[in-house]
């Protein structure tokens, strides 16, 4: 088989970033006993730059890459199918990495993209500090943070696309309270991302303006709560709210694999989905509208995202970039809410 960068790299004790440098003669702040070391590795292994590694002699490479927390939540599969569209009308392809929002793997997917010659990446994780990428964006690598608002202390020439999420919540909680619910559940795993911490934000600030009591139901640390885990958290926490004193009437779950989990709850407990229960989710997946009952939910508009992004991506050196791109949610009412007290 080839011999590959990253075995170049191990055998030289460098990072593939430090390979492709010395391939690409951006060597001149290199010490010596480092290159010559790295030109030893690729004589002793017989390695053979690849067709990423010769045109970064000349610039870019055609290719983009994804990142991605897990295209087991559809959500993540339908946003690359867009991407991946996009992309192909301007003449790049993509390569697909799924980081499970965790910074260091986001950190060595990016160094192998980087090395590989791939110098634009739509990052999704959403995380509030990002700056794992920065050495990235101080090489040239331009980055597009997906689903994310600008976040104090973000590097500089940082793009940000994302929807209004804040919005989106109160969207959501509005259409329950006009319902006449009253003990509404705010479901999500870990917090650990800015999107979903916009939506709590959003949920709380409509349910504290009108003073209605409700609950937010995270993940117990369990190690619940990534995008693998969506619909497990929602089915958990629809036991646990729905055996409670006062069990809610309606919740608003983080995301529709979350939804569609408290929904199961909600059927394991005897009662019925949008009848006894509300449930309401976010993103409005292809399973939403398939889903018996229909789940009512937050749609983004993933087609003009994904068109943003790879837009920036492939355009001019200077087409947006450092900005922050906010697009508007729309609430799209099914079967899954209905007014409290129907089933009665």
């Amino acid at each position: 088989m080839a011999v590959t960068i990253q075995e170049v790299a191990r055998a030289a004790n460098v990072s593939p970033s430090t390979v492709s440098n010395v391939l690409n003669g951006r060597d001149g702040r290199m010490l010596p006993e480092t290159k010559l070391r790295v030109e030893a590795a690729i004589a002793r292994l017989g390695y053979r730059p690849n067709r990423a590694a010769r045109q970064l002699r000349t610039g870019r490479i055609q290719m983009l890459g994804l990142v991605v927390p897990s295209v087991a939540n559809p959500f993540w599969g339908t946003f690359a199918q867009l991407v991946e569209s996009v992309a192909l009308r301007s003449g790049f392809r993509v390569l697909l990495c799924n980081s499970e929002r965790d910074p260091e793997r986001e950190h060595e997917y990016l160094e192998e993209l980087w090395a590989d010659g791939v110098g634009s990446v739509v990052l999704c994780s959403s995380l509030p500090s990002i700056a794992h990428v920065e050495p990235f964006l101080r090489q040239g690598m331009r980055i597009v943070a997906f689903d994310r608002i600008s976040q104090l202390g973000d590097p500089a020439g940082l793009t940000n696309i994302s929807v209004d999420n804040s919005l989106g919540a109160q969207l959501a909680t509005s259409h329950l309270l006009e319902l006449g619910h009253r003990r509404l559940a705010f479901v999500s795993g870990k917090l650990q991302s800015v999107n979903r911490q916009e939506r709590l934000t959003g949920f709380r600030s409509t349910v504290d303006r009108l003073g209605v009591p409700a609950v937010v139901w995270t993940d117990d640390g369990s190690g619940r709560g990534g995008d693998l885990d969506a619909a497990e958290v929602g089915r958990a926490a629809a036991y646990e709210l729905l055996d409670s004193a006062e069990p809610p009437t309606a919740f608003f779950a983080v995301n529709d694999m979350c939804a569609l989990g408290v929904c199961a709850g909600v059927r394991d407990a005897g009662l019925v989905v949008g009848t006894d229960v509300s449930v309401v989710g976010f993103d409005d997946i292809a399973l939403a509208d398939l889903a018996f009952p229909a789940l009512t939910t937050i749609r983004q508009p993933l087609p003009e995202m994904a068109a943003a992004a790879v837009t920036y991506l492939v355009g001019s050196a200077d087409s947006g970039a450092g900005q922050s791109v906010m697009m508007r949610p729309e609430l799209v009412v099914r079967a899954s809410t209905a007014a409290n007290g129907s089933g009665h």
